[in-house]
């Protein structure tokens, strides 16, 4: 057993899981978290790339000897809940985490419309749903914030709020139909009620509740149509607007999967910035319901015929409008009869019940602050259950004059040239002014604190589980989930994934000339277009060996080496992410172009990835707060 017993014994297991987990950034944070009190168990994590798994499964399963399972599978198909609770059985999850991936609203680089990756957010709080947790994390990039000019960070809100107690929910029906019977229309009660239960029910009654609701609306529309004469209501184009637009609201999933089939075309395809995108981003809108609508209540005040009944044709768009509300723009729209009603306040004390998750505010997060040799910003969307003690910041572990630096970080590294790989540690040169930033520091980064003390790079070798586990075997490395199984194809080593690119004389004299220039600015391309070196890569980040990195991302020739004219090895980033030298990254190296969405290689694990310490930080707030 890897687990130290006298550790378990004194502490209760918090069970937690992992969704979009990656290489394992957020595993390796709350791996490393503890209380006096509670530590946390690693039920299950799940990515749909299987070198994810091969790294999960030689990082939990074999070196600490943890019984994680990981579930290989796209968190958009059908089955994905269904093997995920079969996986998960009787198991009580109190804490999920989980990044849905962020790409096409990332601030650094071009915004797709009608992306597949946009509705990721969904379809996890789908699992929130059904799990229940006690706390949830959903981390981000900070372009979440203003993507859309902040409406899909309100609808995120709006969503995790729209979360509902079904203990409690009579309470709100009970309430409502007393409410609307004193304040409304009877084809308005019957439609609020009936969105109730369609944003409320199980899933498996949504075409029926569609049914329900899109009925009401019919017979108050063939109302209308009583008065107009046969040959007009069945030609003319605007009814026939209003007629079709609700066989459309009627035919919901249909129109989803046509929605679902064309985004994953444009995904697959890569239809983007061409001449397909716009006519393919307006087929898709063209089938939403709030497009739908729009149309038909365009259409309903075209008719003329319904001039004379001013006040059904008001509660026939009023009742269009209630179906494309979300839960939570229902229960805005159920205050204002409320406040009719003078019963704000008990409808506010009714919403509190039925509300399941409580959340105060996206939270911003900077890496550094938690130890993290990188400047690294993100949003943290953290759900808290309305039975647990609310989160409104991740305190930081270090101050702003005692954060890591890169030189801290890798500089003990600095032994390896183009075109090598290194297996073994080595000697690197000393520098009398750099190396006073290596200063004793506790596992969190923090200089002042009195706890047990090492340098970073110590840290990163001595590993920052010891607490905890004792290795079931020593680390090492695999091509693939089928060496895995072969015991024969283990790799094992001192040093992993500590391997440059062989760059030509052109490539190094060029990374040599921006090194020099100490960043990618006009004067320095200039130069380069002297020489004919110029490069068609947007961007080029010359390290700061006294500051923190900037965002590590996927490309590893994004950034030079401080001190050498050469990009970053997987270890070299793995350090400035946080990563412990015995967490192995597996799989291949890197691959080209389209290659890495669907291969994921090491150097898109290791950028992709959250910091461990900074989901330490995260990990530890909630075991603080958790009852």
């Amino acid at each position: 057993m890897a687990q130290k017993k006298d550790f378990l014994e004194k502490r209760k297991a918090v069970n937690f899981l992992d969704l979009f987990a990656g290489a394992g950034g957020f595993s390796e944070g709350f791996m490393q978290a503890y209380t006096d009190d509670k530590y946390y168990n690693f039920v299950l994590a799940s990515d749909i790339n299987e070198n994810c798994e091969l790294t999960h499964r030689v990082r939990y399963n074999e070196q600490l000897g943890l019984d994680t399972k990981f579930l290989t599978e796209d968190i958009m198909s059908d089955s994905f809940l269904p093997d995920l609770m079969k996986l998960v059985g009787k198991t009580k999850i109190d804490v999920i985490t989980g990044g849905p991936s962020c790409q096409s609203f990332s601030l650094s680089g071009r915004r797709r419309k009608f992306d597949k990756r946009d509705n990721l957010f969904e379809h996890y709080l789908k699992v929130i749903v059904a799990l229940r947790p006690k706390y949830f994390i959903m981390e981000n990039v900070k372009g979440i914030l203003t993507k859309d000019k902040g409406r899909f960070k309100d609808e995120i809100m709006r969503q995790i709020r729209s979360i509902i107690d079904y203990k409690q929910v009579s309470i709100l029906y009970d309430y409502v139909d007393k409410l609307l019977t004193r304040t409304a229309s009877s084809y308005e009660k019957k439609c609020f009620i009936s969105k109730l239960h369609l944003e409320i029910d199980d899933e498996s009654k949504i075409d029926s509740n569609i049914n329900t609701y899109i009925q009401i609306v019919e017979d108050l529309f063939k109302e209308l149509t009583r008065s107009i004469e046969y040959r007009i209501s069945k030609s003319d184009r605007n009814i026939s607007t209003i007629r079709h637009g609700l066989n459309l609201l009627r035919h919901n999933t249909e129109r989803k999967n046509i929605q679902k089939a064309v985004i994953q075309e444009k995904t697959v395809s890569n239809i983007d910035n061409d001449a397909f995108v716009s006519e393919m981003n307006s087929f898709i809108a063209s089938m939403e319901d709030d497009t739908i609508i729009s149309k038909m209540t365009e259409a309903i005040d075209s008719v003329k015929s319904f001039d004379s009944q001013k006040e059904k044709t008001g509660i026939l768009k009023s009742l269009l409008r209630i179906y494309a509300m979300t839960l939570d723009e229902c229960f805005e729209a159920l205050k204002m009869y409320a406040n009719n009603d003078g019963s704000e306040e008990y409808f506010e004390r009714v919403l509190d019940k039925i509300r399941l998750y409580r959340i105060d505010r996206p939270i911003v997060v900077l890496s550094s602050d938690y130890g993290v040799p990188q400047n690294r910003e993100r949003v943290l969307f953290i759900g808290c259950r309305k039975d647990q003690k609310l989160i409104t910041n991740i305190p930081p572990t270090v101050s702003q004059d005692e954060k890591v630096t890169v030189y801290e970080a890798i500089s003990d590294l600095d032994f390896i040239g183009n075109g090598e790989t290194k297996t073994t540690y080595g000697k690197t040169e000393k520098n009398a002014e750099l190396d006073k930033l290596t200063v004793p520091r506790s596992i969190d980064g923090a200089v002042k604190e009195e706890s047990e003390k090492h340098r970073f790079y110590e840290w990163s070798r001595l590993g920052r589980l010891g607490h905890r586990f004792e290795f079931e075997c020593k680390p090492f490395y695999v091509k693939s989930i089928e060496d895995l199984n072969n015991g024969s194809k283990h790799v094992e080593m001192d040093l992993f994934n500590h391997q440059t690119s062989a760059q030509s004389d052109a490539v190094k004299t060029r990374l040599a000339i921006i090194a020099k220039h100490g960043e990618y600015d006009e004067a320095c391309k200039e130069e380069l277009k002297e020489k004919n070196l110029e490069s068609q890569k947007r961007n080029y980040t010359v390290l700061n060996p006294k500051g923190q990195s900037p965002t590590i991302v996927t490309m590893p020739d994004d950034f030079i080496h401080y001190s050498q004219a050469r990009a970053l090895t997987v270890r070299e980033m793995a350090r400035l992410q946080s990563f412990d030298d015995s967490f192995v990254f597996q799989g291949k190296r890197q691959t080209g172009g389209d290659k890495r969405k669907s291969e994921i290689p090491q150097y898109t694990l290791v950028g992709n990835a959250v910091p461990p310490l900074m989901a330490r930080a995260i990990a530890n707030t909630i075991l603080k707060k958790i009852k």
